[in-house]
């Protein structure tokens, strides 16, 4: 896909530097374009450096994360400071799933078979 997309000349390529720490700087205009903040996504696909922007769509845990605080009794001010709470709780988490699928996906740690997820047919 990488390789179609510059033969037909959609994609714009900038060769950069990496400092003696591996540090690169990302060209402005690429930062602009893809909207980036103070994080992104950074993992390795076929031989290749894949820096991405992280879209954290919580709209969906959102929903649910307010459902349950309001069935807690939490109104106002406080609803709000324990929404943010749980929002940040829900990232982490996220976060630490990603990890764990990844040390599985290259072989570091074993992944759970069918039985140990749902327990072994009687």
């Amino acid at each position: 896909m990488l390789a179609k997309a510059m033969e037909r000349g959609h994609m714009d390529r900038k060769i950069i530097s990496v400092s003696k720490k591996r540090q690169i700087t990302i060209p402005l205009k690429f930062f602009k374009q893809l909207g980036l903040e103070n994080e992104v996504e950074c993992f390795v696909q076929d031989n290749s450096l894949v820096i991405r922007p992280i879209r954290s769509d919580q709209t969906e845990f959102s929903v649910e994360i307010l459902k349950d605080l309001i069935a807690q009794g939490f109104t106002g001010d406080e609803l709000i400071r324990r929404f943010e709470v749980e929002s940040k709780n829900i990232k982490r988490a996220i976060s630490i799933m990603i990890e764990e699928s990844e040390r599985i996906a290259s072989g570091e740690t074993p992944a759970a078979s069918f039985d140990d997820v749902f327990g072994k047919e009687n």
